[in-house]
């Protein structure tokens, strides 16, 4: 009897032990991070991220991320993001990540691995972190790099990304090469046709990504490129305006970068022929190279505080830079400064603690090429040059 009972007083103490410590692994391999924003956007004309001219509290940012060390050599993490952003996005939650990482191989000089599932496309500076506003440059990404207005279509991809690390005395080199599906929503088709037409927006063939970054040691220059390649089709319903058709496109993106304690300067270059096949004969566009580029500058002359100026210009035909061709070929409907976009943009950044960050924005546009057509869909109404300023509040934990 007491052999007995010495086992009903040790097991349930050995098995709260156990539990205790499965607990405190579980705890050590799990991250859970969040973030909130929420801005105010007030413009002269045209709408910018909701009704602008009447000022707009339309742009919204809600995102919870967590990560888990299933195994030294596997981390799954993902990301849900609410984001309301004017008529482009209402809000619905949805999945920007979700992905396993593998790691084949791991050496003080050298890593390889795989990453699959939904995974956030290695394009450029920002791509990558671009919902995170604490690792923005700014409120608003340079527009005619990162268009919001298709943004998902750029975002992220379900498929599979090989990746490479090699560190050295001389830096790091690193490259992504990826392949999957792009995610399409109703942006992308009024964006690139114009328009919701009757029809539906798929993707055609798989997208295509490569990226390659160099890296001095300490990370004080970087310099990249990035490239996608994708196709989309579009299946035009009996009652659609347009006739079905596809929509191909690459993006090249250059990248450089300059940081030290007080200084960071970032310039990056776009370019991305663009071609539409079959619409018919109503559609007035065959092919075309968008371009886009920005410098920006930030200075930091406290820790917690950072100044910014970027100058940043986009034309969505490089050989029309007034937009004279492209606004001949919609019969004038649409004004030639709707195919550019040329922005000056000054920043304040005011870390009021290590988790609530304060922001304010100036931007001065000629051409409405970097605005959505969803939220500006008649050309009449346009206005060549305009203001906008922007505030936001950001939190995170």
């Amino acid at each position: 009897m007491r052999r007995y009972l010495r086992l009903a007083i040790v097991l349930p103490l050995a098995m709260g032990s156990l539990s205790a410590s499965a607990l405190d692994l579980f705890e050590e391999r799990l991250r859970i991070h969040g973030f909130a924003s929420q801005a105010v956007v007030d413009t002269s004309d045209n709408q910018y991220f909701g009704d602008s001219t009447g000022t707009s509290f339309d742009f919204t940012e809600l995102g919870l991320n967590a990560s888990y060390r299933f195994t030294p050599r596997i981390l799954l993490s993902s990301q849900v993001l609410v984001r309301r952003a004017g008529d482009m996005y209402d809000g619905t939650p949805s999945i920007d990540y979700a992905l396993a990482d593998i790691t084949a191989s791991s050496t003080s000089e050298a890593r390889f691995g795989a990453r699959l599932g939904r995974i956030k496309n290695p394009l450029g500076l920002y791509n990558e972190t671009r919902d995170v506003p604490f690792t923005r440059p700014g409120i608003f990404l340079p527009q005619v790099i990162y268009y919001d207005k298709v943004r998902n279509l750029v975002l992220s991809s379900d498929g599979v990304m090989f990746f490479g690390e090699t560190y050295g005395e001389a830096g790091t080199l690193s490259l992504n090469l990826g392949v999957g599906q792009p995610i399409i929503d109703d942006n992308a088709e009024w964006t690139y046709l114009g328009d919701d037409f009757e029809g539906r927006l798929e993707p055609r063939d798989p997208t295509w990504i490569a990226n390659l970054w160099i890296a001095s040691p300490t990370e004080r220059l970087r310099a990249g490129l990035g490239v996608v390649a994708s196709s989309l089709s579009y299946d035009a319903f009996e009652s659609s305006f347009l006739e079905s058709g596809s929509i191909g496109f690459i993006n090249t993106i250059l990248s450089l970068q300059y940081n030290d304690e007080q200084w960071t300067l970032s310039a990056e270059y776009s370019r991305m022929p663009l071609e539409w096949k079959e619409f018919g004969p109503v559609f007035p566009f065959s092919k075309q190279t968008t371009e886009g580029y920005y410098l920006q500058g930030a200075y930091r002359p406290r820790p917690n505080l950072e100044l910014s100026l970027r100058y940043e210009e986009g034309f969505a035909d490089r050989n029309d830079r007034d937009g004279s061709r492209s606004s001949a070929l919609t019969g004038g409907l649409t004004p030639p400064f709707d195919f550019y976009s040329k922005i000056w943009t000054a920043g304040l950044r005011w870390d009021v603690k290590p988790n609530l960050m304060l922001r304010f924005e100036y931007q001065r546009h000629a051409g409405t090429f970097a605005l959505s057509i969803r939220e500006n869909p008649d050309p009449s109404d346009l206005v060549k040059h305009w203001d906008a300023f922007a505030a936001s509040i950001s939190v995170r934990f």
